[in-house]
């Protein structure tokens, strides 16, 4: 589609080019398919059950410091069956409480292999590419998942709940890693 003066040079004048030094990934660029572009799949072999997820999303909330205080903060975690919940960031952006999470098993050398990643936020695909990055395997997140990342999360073979809470949660992708 083309568009004609004026119209043209005002959308020139709008249309980021940059990136910007934080934020979802996505600033800056102008096209779908970088946006969505291929993901490496996560490694196999984890599984889960209905009870450490509602283990993991029980430590979540008493966690949340931050969120207690302000209830206007994201929280990003980490959770492993035999540990429990090891680390939490939070943050006003769920881009930035993510990316401090892994940050925080970057530095402390954790593998990401067998745990949770336990989000407070909508899944998003910028939030599913950066669990890939990570290396994890299983997303729990308490709101929904759009379209684009159910389809990004399964492409790279990660497992997708949310809609998480304490007595119901939804698969939306990757059922075969929950067990009963």
């Amino acid at each position: 589609m083309w568009l004609r003066q004026p119209a043209s040079a005002t959308l020139a004048a709008r249309r980021r080019r940059l990136a910007g030094p934080t934020g979802c990934g996505l600033c800056g660029i102008d096209s779908l398919s970088e946006a969505a572009r291929a993901l490496p799949r996560v490694p196999t072999g984890q599984t889960t059950s209905p009870r450490a997820i509602r283990a993991a999303l029980g430590a979540l909330l008493p966690a949340q410091r931050l969120g207690m205080v302000t209830r206007a903060t994201h929280a990003a975690a980490w959770w492993t069956e035999g540990q429990g919940l090891v680390a939490i960031r939070e943050d006003v952006g769920r881009h930035n409480a993510l990316d401090k999470l892994v940050g925080a098993i970057a530095r402390a050398s954790r593998p990401a292999d067998h745990g949770l990643l336990l989000l407070t936020s909508r899944v998003s695909v910028e939030m599913v590419q950066k669990t890939v990055a990570l290396g994890a395997q299983i997303i729990v997140a308490i709101s929904a998942p759009t379209a684009l990342a159910i389809e990004t999360a399964t492409a790279a073979g990660v497992t997708l709940i949310a809609v998480a809470r304490d007595d119901s949660f939804e698969v939306f992708c990757g059922a075969e890693r929950i067990i009963s």
